[in-house]
């Protein structure tokens, strides 16, 4: 007779840390730092503009190149999610890294920039699939004890692909490389590593047992947690301690489970956790050299307070990473959010007035930044992804992710009209934005800190 119950997740969530999270902490971080379509999109856009003049100021397609972008990362997390939930965690990284990397090779070998503007909505479809079973998924290897903290490890490390494919666009550059060629291998070289990434994958990642236990694949589950538990005992040395808790009842459950009854709420309030994350880092990110300039910074200034402030996220993910799993995640969020708010309206009043000199406007946009990513790890890496049921993970996490991004795809006039008003206006509305997900995460939101993922399923 066939097992009804392996009782994964408590077998998963007594486990001591080991070379086994380590391993699983490191390719899941190494598969996200080197996806960086989105990271190189601003250092192609330039060369396009300026030097291969595909792109001219003041064009529809010039406006397009980000919405474009979005708008493939909106469906990627619609579609990706759902598919995920149906094929399991290590098939959909699998595939969607391979969706991801040939639209990357396709770019690069774009004749025009019409075909570049297919595959870079391509590209966004790839990777908005891809970040949400990497960071959803991941979730369901780890402990609740400290799954936080993996999370806020794995999104310390990811983050990094920012200031990395900047680095080394700027060093493409120096080796006199012709710009027709220059940008091409910028799309080339994040596709090779990612080769190396799937590769790691497909070698060192188990399906994940949770959700084979979740779609009735009990034997299987067990196989793969019964390798788990011997690879951890030979690293550790000593017998794992004894499993406590009893088989909790895994149900599987269909993609309309997310719009009514509990997981409605949690459908409501993982969407404007992330719309709030989309708007506030867009505009920091996007809009904060041309803030800048509009109060009378040159362009020299203004993209060095910028790239200084910028630096506040690393430092705000890395702190994240030290106290997540110290705090509420309810409260820790709330907290996020009132600090961005205050922020948010210091820094507007302070430019509206002149009441601070350069110097003081960096160390601002510094800590505001720091507490940005403070929030972006909290939402991205952790809260989001884990508080949905096994068998709706990848499909509650997609679906909060696609509105997030909606919110990328019209905000941006919002900011645009404020912006021709006055500087200040913007850091406002960015405060007002805070103030209202703030208010949703006290009255919708539920509490995840420490809990099994079997327990915060179990609606």
């Amino acid at each position: 007779m066939a097992k009804s119950s392996a009782n994964i997740g408590a077998r998963l969530d007594r486990l001591p840390n080991s070379k086994w999270h380590v391993k699983m902490w490191l390719v899941t971080a190494f598969a996200l730092l080197v996806c960086w379509s989105n990271g190189i999109g601003g250092a192609v856009q330039n060369i396009l503009l300026n030097e291969v003049h595909w792109l001219e100021k003041g064009s529809t397609l010039l406006a397009m190149w980000g919405t474009t972008y979005t708008i493939g990362q909106l469906f990627g997390a619609l579609v990706g999610g759902p598919i995920g939930d149906k094929i399991g965690r290590k098939k959909s990284i699998i595939l969607y890294e391979a969706i991801h990397i040939a639209v990357m090779i396709g770019a690069a070998l774009s004749p025009n920039v019409y075909v570049l503007y297919v595959f870079r909505l391509a590209q966004g479809f790839g990777l908005g699939a891809l970040l949400v079973v990497l960071f959803a998924g991941f979730t369901e290897y780890v402990p609740g004890r400290n799954r936080g903290t993996w999370s806020s490890r794995t999104s310390f490390l990811g983050n990094w692909a920012h200031p990395i494919c900047n680095l080394i666009a700027l060093i493409l550059i120096g080796t006199g490389m012709s710009m027709s060629m220059n940008w091409r291998v910028e799309f080339m070289i994040p596709s090779v590593l990612s080769i190396i990434a799937t590769l790691l994958v497909a070698s060192k990642f188990p399906e994940s047992p949770r959700w084979l236990e979740s779609q009735g694949r009990v034997e299987e589950a067990d196989a793969i947690m019964t390798k788990i538990e011997k690879e951890i005992e030979a690293s550790t040395g000593k017998p794992l301690p004894p499993v406590q808790a009893e088989p909790k009842e895994i149900k599987n459950l269909p993609y309309s489970a997310l719009f009514h009854g509990k997981l409605l709420r949690r459908t409501i309030v993982g969407s404007l956790v992330l719309i709030g994350m989309n708007t506030i880092q867009y505009t920091l990110m996007n809009w904060m050299p041309s803030l800048l300039n509009g109060l009378g910074y040159d362009t020299s200034q203004s993209q060095f307070m910028t790239m200084f402030g910028l630096f506040g996220a690393p430092f705000g993910i890395f702190i994240a990473s030290l106290i997540m799993d110290k705090i509420p995640r309810k409260v820790m969020g709330v907290v996020l959010l009132a600090g961005m708010a205050v922020f948010g309206i210091i820094i507007g009043a302070a430019t509206s007035t002149g009441a601070v000199g350069e110097t003081g406007l960096i160390v601002l946009t510094f800590l505001m930044n720091t507490i940005i990513y403070m929030y972006v790890c909290y939402a991205s890496a952790v809260y989001v992804p884990e508080m949905w049921p096994t068998s709706a993970k990848l499909s509650g996490s997609g679906f909060s992710n696609a509105m997030g991004r909606v919110s990328n795809v019209f905000f941006p006039f919002l900011v645009t009209a404020m912006a021709a008003k006055s500087s200040s206006y913007v850091f406002v509305l960015l405060a007002i934005v805070a103030a209202i997900i703030a208010v949703s995460v006290v009255f919708l939101g539920v509490e995840t800190r420490g809990e099994s993922v079997e327990d915060i399923g179990d609606i």
